[in-house]
């Protein structure tokens, strides 16, 4: 451990006390599970662990490594494009709150600066967690849905999903099993290099999280699923020797929603309601409660907000004021509950900022795929491919689950790649 510390490019003395890596690894595994128990609790562990990770006499050196590393310092762009804006935002209050929201997009980052000295089994064990935690949450959720199957199945005819946990946060959730998927797949392989018996758990692990990410039926975590097996299913192609693989992957891709169509009510009824509401997103009419229309007629009143404010946007204090006005002035009947922010964090980022704020939005989007992964390449393609798929449909950044899942999954693939 002590050689692995001494060839990173921050060696802090103190680091090679082997009490500071068990406490970084316990941090990072309760953050992991206050997602799923306590707002409280996640955000003091994180102020903990920052507060920890900066604790040492050598911080000109973690600052030397933070501003040296792209994804680092560019993630923290993520929380400097709104704190400037604040500079032309006229709702102060509504500025404020989203720094605070904002705020572990700067303070992670830097927090992962340092080396954390983990051992291979370590790291494994922390993925372990993860994926038991996702686990252990489905078989919560699925309780509810077995003691109330009836009236679950025909909520999602009104497009009602399934009790699920993060408070409720379906978009979130399903993604972070999508994101298990993928972490239960890397799990899988690294034990199968080590003859480890307990794959056969993993591999019902991943049966099963598949199986009920399509009883949730939450378009994120599903889009992201499909479109990581997609990409892999490919990647199979083209390595000619596992072409056998890809091709049975992408036949898999075509079946499994025509099975959970026909086995799975949940599935089924989603479909259902989505070709109820195509055809008022599709001609752009609204209609109270058609989730879909709304989410469209959001994304047209963020890209007017944008073109109407190109150069600066309208400062992140002012974006949902300016996104209600323009619906006020298109869609005069729109009930207040049905105005929402822009569904999509990159039009979030240029009503914020303008131009440039998309622009640098979609740019701390792709450099993590030009940084150099020494380990898990494949892994760190998936999971920001999945990211970049999310952020276009879903406003992850303007809450706090959302922010925390994003900074912590992938600054923790980007350290595991590099440790």
């Amino acid at each position: 451990m002590l050689n692995k510390l001494q060839n990173d490019p921050v060696t802090i003395s103190s680091y090679k006390n082997q009490w500071r890596p068990a406490v970084i690894f316990s941090l990072l595994a309760i953050m992991m599970a206050s997602v799923f128990f306590s707002r409280i609790l996640l955000s003091v562990t994180m102020i903990v662990f920052v507060i920890f990770s900066v604790s040492h006499q050598q911080i000109r050196k973690q600052v030397s490594v933070f501003f040296s590393s792209p994804l680092l310092w560019s993630m923290s762009l993520l929380f400097f494009l709104p704190l400037i804006s604040g500079l032309w935002s006229g709702d102060l209050n509504e500025w404020l709150e989203t720094i605070r929201i904002k705020a572990p997009l700067l303070a992670m980052p830097f927090a992962f600066a340092v080396p954390f000295g983990l051992s291979k089994k370590q790291w494994q064990s922390l993925a372990f967690l993860f994926v038991a935690f996702v686990v252990i949450a489905t078989f919560w959720s699925a309780g509810h849905y077995i003691l109330e199957a009836k009236e679950v199945n025909e909520n999602y005819l009104r497009s009602q999903l399934l009790i699920t946990p993060l408070e409720n946060d379906h978009v979130r959730f399903s993604w972070m099993i999508a994101i298990s998927i993928l972490v239960t797949a890397w799990l899988w392989l690294e034990k199968k290099k080590e003859n480890n018996k307990s794959n056969w758990l993993l591999l019902v692990f991943s049966i099963w999280q598949i199986i009920f990410l399509h009883i949730l039926a939450a378009r994120t975590g599903l889009l992201a699923f499909y479109l990581m097996a997609l990409i892999a299913a490919i990647g199979f192609i083209i390595k000619k020797w596992r072409s056998g693989t890809g091709i049975f992957f992408l036949l898999a891709l075509l079946l499994l929603p025509l099975i959970a169509y026909f086995s799975l009510p949940t599935f089924q009824n989603r479909v259902k309601y989505f070709l109820y509401d195509l055809p008022y997103f599709s001609k752009g009419h609204y209609s109270p409660a058609m989730n879909d229309a709304v989410r469209i007629i959001s994304l047209e009143a963020g890209w007017e907000v944008m073109y109407e404010h190109p150069f600066f946007g309208v400062g992140f204090g002012d974006v949902m004021y300016e996104t209600k006005k323009w619906d006020a002035n298109n869609y005069p009947g729109m009930q207040e509950a049905d105005k929402i922010l822009p569904s999509g964090e990159w039009l979030i980022y240029g009503d914020g900022c303008g131009w440039p704020g998309l622009i640098l939005f979609a740019s701390v989007m792709i450099i993590p795929f030009f940084i150099s992964i020494k380990k898990n390449k494949w892994v760190w393609v998936l999971l920001n491919a999945s990211m970049i798929l999310t952020f276009l449909f879903d406003i992850g950044l303007e809450i706090q689950f959302g922010v925390f899942l994003y900074s912590f999954i992938l600054l923790w693939w980007w350290k595991l790649g590099r440790e």
